[in-house]
């Protein structure tokens, strides 16, 4: 028989827990207590499960972009580059309504001694925006954007619609009215 006492929660639960507090209240304004409380369990079970809090944040954003933000890879197999952009852009809308991306505040709003969270937001933003910026070049390559296309401008587009979605609809901004923005932004799209 192994040593040790079973876990008296279930890890997969508590990261979801942890990852709404975390998406609700920002890093820097949850504490462990609000953690613990959340999560169900007492601190040297979360630290013995999870680590500190800087820890247990980078899972939750591993969390995050397997599960809530998917849909984000997921786009990147559509068919045309216009598609790709459109799934991003309404996928954003529903994954922020009414609080906000777990990515964006965190990558503007973090305290000084949080400047390791910071950077692996950032981290997994540019690589989110490269991603993209290689789909648009095989748009490119393979006709489906114009030859003059920039893909690298054109990812950036992308990420600041969608932080301005994000920052809209943490702002209690609604569905239908960030609909019409992605509907104008779409009308700018080359081709």
């Amino acid at each position: 028989m192994p040593g040790g006492r079973p876990r008296a929660f279930d890890p997969e639960t508590a990261l979801e827990r942890a990852m709404e507090v975390f998406w609700r209240q920002g890093y820097d304004g949850t504490s462990m207590s609000d953690l613990t409380a959340a999560m169900d369990i007492n601190r040297p079970s979360l630290y013995a499960a999870f680590g500190n809090k800087e820890r247990l944040f980078v899972a939750v954003l591993d969390r995050y972009l397997a599960g809530p933000a998917a849909y984000a890879a997921d786009a990147l197999a559509l068919p045309t580059a216009r598609e790709v952009v459109e799934h991003l852009l309404i996928g954003a809308i529903g994954l922020t309504e009414g609080r906000g991306c777990l990515h964006s505040g965190h990558a503007q709003s973090c305290a000084p001694e949080s400047e390791p969270v910071r950077q692996q937001v950032l981290t997994r933003r540019r690589a989110s925006t490269a991603a993209l910026r290689h789909r648009l070049e095989r748009a490119r390559r393979e006709g489906d954007l114009p030859a003059d296309a920039d893909p690298a401008t054109l990812a950036d587009y992308v990420a600041t619609v969608t932080d301005g979605i994000a920052a809209q609809a943490a702002n209690g901004v609604d569905a239908d009215d960030l609909r019409r923005v992605v509907a104008v932004a779409m009308r700018a799209w080359p081709g």
